[in-house]
């Protein structure tokens, strides 16, 4: 399905199959059809081959990618990188290592198609990030090599840890290990559909004729609409009064130490008259469950609320300046239009201080003093040569080189009843387009 919807959205046919013909395997042909699912057309991939009996391992699989002509060597390493999740998670299932897993379904050469072709038709289509929206895995039972299991199948399962789920009442099973693996490796963060300016749809059929739905995977591609300087986060919150304020010290460390993006308190009156505390965390969209399990095990607390919500932001980037004494350590930040800001970083300027012995309030003030100046005679020099009527290179790094990475706002957005979605972005530095999915 992801490999249809790729082909329908604008990838290469030619350059997938030629890509796939190279693989070498004997009697295999790739079929592209256009067929109709609940009343709407998509691209159904067939793949005819001869019939199999041996089950290949991961180090087979690897060197029929590394020996194909036909695979650049980033699609090469991509294809590799899902398969390496798949043995991962099989060798986790069945208690061995990966070196000696042997794939059955996966290993197939059916799904060795269509893991090498998403590959190839990713990498085609020039995308730089991928965002999903939650998966649905389905409901019932399927029968896989090791008997008959419920949805998701095991190695399904193992894949898709940390990654929200949607239930679907469909008896079907509607994410399979290969569908599972493309996400885990490929995808950056799950969301709704993003902020986008459409430019293609694709539309990828499974083989199932579904009762009440299209089984079609969809896929978009087009062009961020969001600001380099803004992304989404969620807020979420719970009252405590019956926590002891040792173990909210303890569970806001281990929240902070697992990516949350800031957790704070705040005295409230609760019901009785109770004193107790709001804690509140926010955190990346793709890091929801475990900041939630976090707070689940450690507050034992009845409920959380949730809040997607859009934040604005200044761009960021390590920095480190020049003082009367010494380099100093910390963070730059700017807007489109203006002029940057210095932050000076506590436990360098708490070393400095205590190095120099001098008060730690003298450190931030001769920080925001030579900052000030260095920043100025950037910008004169800038103007300088702006009025001579020379080439000149703009950035804001202090004098230390770096890249400008303004956190997000790409966003590619799929699921599996469902939607896929890529965009992209412009480099506010270089004016280059960035292309993301």
């Amino acid at each position: 399905m992801t490999l249809g919807a790729l082909i329908d959205a604008g990838a290469d046919v030619d350059q997938i199959i030629r890509g796939i013909d190279s693989l070498g395997l004997e009697g295999v042909e790739v079929h592209v059809v256009e067929v109709t699912k609940g009343g709407f057309r998509a691209m159904q991939i067939e793949v005819e081959h001869p019939e199999q009996h041996a089950h290949r391992n991961l180090k087979a699989i690897n060197k029929l990618i590394d020996a194909a002509d036909d695979i650049t060597q980033k699609q090469k390493a991509l294809a590799k990188k899902i398969f390496q999740a798949i043995g991962e998670a099989e060798a986790h299932v069945h208690g061995t290592t990966i070196d000696k897993v042997h794939f059955h379904e996966v290993g197939a050469i059916d799904s060795i198609v269509d893991i090498v072709g998403a590959a190839i038709g990713f990498d085609l289509l020039g995308v730089d990030e991928i965002v999903a929206s939650p998966v649905p895995t389905g409901r019932g039972r399927i029968e896989i090599a090791h008997g008959i299991c419920p949805i998701p199948a095991p190695a399904t399962a193992e894949l898709l840890k940390g990654i929200p789920l949607v239930d679907l009442a469909v008896e079907s099973e509607l994410t399979t290990p290969t569908g599972a693996a493309i996400l885990k490796t490929l995808v950056t963060r799950f969301s709704a559909l993003p902020e986008m300016t459409v430019e293609s749809i694709g539309y990828g059929a499974g083989t199932r004729d579904l009762a009440d739905r299209a089984n079609i995977l969809r896929l978009f591609v087009g062009e961020s609409t969001t600001l380099p300087e803004s992304d989404e986060v969620v807020q979420l919150e719970t009252n405590l009064d019956d926590v002891t304020p040792e173990v909210i010290a303890y569970t806001k460390q281990k929240l902070f130490d697992a990516g949350a993006v800031e957790v704070f308190t705040t005295p409230i009156q609760m019901k009785k008259n109770r004193p107790g505390v709001l804690l509140a965390v926010l955190c990346r969209p793709g890091d929801l469950q475990v900041m939630e399990n976090i707070i689940f095990t450690e507050t034992f607390t009845f409920g959380i609320r949730r809040q997607l919500m859009q934040r604005s932001k200044r761009a960021r980037q390590a920095c480190v300046i020049e003082t009367p004494f010494g380099l100093l350590q910390g963070k730059l930040g700017w807007r489109h239009g203006e002029r940057p800001l210095f932050t000076p970083e506590f436990e360098a300027c708490a070393k400095m201080a205590s190095e120099r012995r001098v008060p730690i309030r003298e450190i931030y003030r001769v920080a925001e003093q030579s900052f000030a100046e260095q920043i100025e005679k950037a910008f004169d020099q800038h103007e300088h040569d702006h009025d001579g009527g020379h080439d000149h290179d703009h950035d804001h790094d202090c004098g230390h080189d770096h890249d400008h990475d303004h956190d997000g706002g790409h966003s590619h957005d799929h699921d599996h009843d469902g939607d896929h979605s890529h965009d992209h972005d412009h480099d506010h530095d270089s004016g280059k387009k960035r292309k993301k999915s």
